[in-house]
């Protein structure tokens, strides 16, 4: 059960009702993530800003995205985010065995080599940032990721270890 009860529209200011019908407008849906960043409208207003920055622009596929919120989140054991990024990887038309490849074995994944350093590389971030080496900046270098695509994933990462924490801190309710 959800130690923060979310907050639901008919409750809202106009700036929160807003954001919530963006949020509808992109997902179908207001996600209980979204509802309970809604308690403090300036985090649920950079939150959201956030997510269209880091999801919505940039040079990286809408699947390699998806693919490195799933693991990262799965890394952190967030079922919430694990849950949601899943769907949108279902959404994007990647099968239930593609999923499970990119979960098991990302070698095997249908991404590029790049792609596939990149996804490796955020993990890597995520699990232990400062040990990172030389050799693995330099073989993700000689895929050809640019400086912005490394920040790209580095963003993403950045962006659900945030949420991961956000989420399972407050036991929010999965809505996927």
């Amino acid at each position: 059960m959800a130690r923060i009860a979310s907050v639901e529209a008919g409750t809202v200011e106009p700036e929160v009702m807003a954001i919530f019908a963006e949020v509808e407008g992109t997902f179908g849906m207001v996600p209980n993530l979204f509802k309970t960043y809604a308690h403090h409208l300036p985090l649920l207003r950079a939150n959201w800003n956030k997510v269209k920055s880091v999801m919505a622009e940039g040079s990286l596929s809408q699947k390699t995205k998806q693919a490195i919120a799933v693991l990262v989140s799965r890394d952190n054991s967030c079922a919430y985010c694990v849950a949601a990024h899943t769907g949108a990887l279902r959404s994007l038309g990647v099968s239930a065995n593609e999923i499970r490849t990119i979960e098991d074995d990302l070698d095997k994944a249908d991404f590029s080599e790049k792609e596939k350093a990149l996804i490796a590389f955020a993990r890597k971030a995520n699990f232990s940032p400062l040990r990172v080496s030389d050799e693995e900046f330099a073989t993700l270098r000689r895929t050809g990721a640019t400086d912005a695509e490394i920040i790209e994933a580095l963003g993403v990462m950045e962006l659900f270890t945030a949420f991961n924490k956000f989420l399972d801190s407050l036991q929010v309710e999965i809505d996927f």
